[in-house]
């Protein structure tokens, strides 16, 4: 929460959201407004507009979350509003939600936001002021410690590897922020199973490759666990074979951008949360490939995982006078869904070369990053862990 105090003149916040038809069922649920202009294509069709204009108030109420969540956040009072649509939004528009601050009243601990909602052509479609009374508690919350704050963010929960990873680590008393890109069902399946167990966990969606649906989900997971102390990446794009001859440069932005792009977007994010508390753990996952040779046909799933090594190296080395170490995992051919395609004879004769003669477990890389999550790792930094069954030796 900002106190009035903190709050300046000119503070900005903004949120991102695509509206989708399922916003607008659950919006039509709620407040019973099935107008046919919202709902009805073949309606909307005999209009000006031609296809559904979607609720303005479903728009506007984005104005809620901002000033809710960001500005000022916690304790926020919003009292007073004046709203102008400007120009229709569309199911599938990403709208950009603005607030600003445009004055301040000391008496009355009001702040007043000027409040804007742009589509994606830049375009503003709604615009209007908000009045925000600051509520102050009257006993501040108790500080939490260090050793106290265990919360673990797996980005790619609902894969083979992140549902291991998220497991163990709510095993080992991490409360656990499950994210997921669409796997929604898959997501609230994983939540079950753990807060069937006990333990503590909730879901967050997020686009890794989107800096700002990052951060949103970030800021979203300090709301409800007050911090994150552990950040694991178990991003992963679909592997497919693919000769250099027959691949575009599509195929390699699409591993850059989850390995990379996403790694960089998770990290800056999370990297001002761990540093006020001058403690952290980022750990990402990587591939033996990277040390050894790959096989064939692999070119943009070795480029990127060997990239992020490269990243992860060079994060741990700026990031450890704050007390946030960055290490990295190296699995294997692993036992998960993404080798579904890999033929069996390719399996057998992997686990046959192994020294420990079967393919790696989501369970041994979760074991693996378990200890890297540890206090028991608080001197390790820029090093990588192989869980191979001895392929790789270094």
């Amino acid at each position: 929460m900002s106190r009035f105090e903190t709050i300046k003149v000119g503070d900005r916040a903004e949120l991102t959201h695509v509206i989708t038809a399922a916003d607008v069922e659950k919006f039509v649920d709620l407040t019973g407004d099935d107008n046919k202009i919202h709902v009805d294509s073949r309606f909307a069709g005999t209009t000006p507009f031609k296809k559904p204009v979607v609720h303005g108030m479903l728009g506007a109420s984005f104005i809620s979350t901002i000033i809710g969540t960001k500005l000022p956040g916690d304790g926020a009072l919003w009292f007073s509003q004046s709203l102008e649509f400007i120009m229709p939004v569309r199911v599938g528009d990403e709208i950009t939600v603005v607030a600003e601050v445009k004055n301040k009243f000391e008496r009355e601990r009001i702040i007043e936001l000027q409040t804007d909602i742009f589509n994606q052509n830049r375009q503003r479609v709604t615009t209007g002021t908000a009045k925000v009374k600051i509520v102050e508690q009257l006993v501040e919350e108790p500080a939490e410690s260090l050793e106290s704050l265990k919360v673990a963010l797996v980005v790619g929960a609902t894969g083979g590897i992140g549902r291991a990873v998220a497991t163990r680590l709510a095993e080992d008393g991490f409360a656990v922020a499950l994210h997921y890109h669409s796997g929604r069902e898959a997501a609230a399946e994983l939540q079950r199973s753990i807060s069937n167990n006990g333990q503590t966990c909730a879901t967050f969606q997020a686009d890794i490759v989107n800096p700002e649906s990052v951060q949103a989900m970030v800021d979203a997971v300090v709301r409800k666990f007050g911090g994150v102390s552990v950040a694991v990446n178990c991003a992963t794009v679909k592997v497919a074979n693919c000769k250099f001859s027959q691949l575009d440069w599509k195929d390699m932005q699409s591993h850059l951008d989850v390995n990379i792009k996403g790694a960089f977007s998770l990290s800056r994010a999370v990297v001002p949360v761990m540093q006020a508390r001058r403690y952290g753990r980022i750990i990402n996952l990587t591939t033996q490939y990277t040390e050894s040779t790959p096989p064939a046909e692999l070119l943009p799933y070795v480029t990127a995982k060997a990239a992020l090594a490269g990243f992860s190296r060079a994060l741990a080395v700026e990031l450890a006078p704050a007390g946030i170490t960055v290490n990295m995992v190296s699995p294997g051919m692993t036992d998960t869904d993404l080798i579904a395609d890999v033929p069996e004879k390719t399996r057998l004769m992997t686990a046959a070369k192994t020294p420990l003669r079967r393919l790696a477990k989501p369970r041994d890389v979760a074991g693996a990053v378990s200890y890297l999550a540890s206090e028991d790792a608080g001197f390790i930094t820029g090093e990588t862990i192989r869980v191979n069954g001895g392929q790789v030796m270094l």
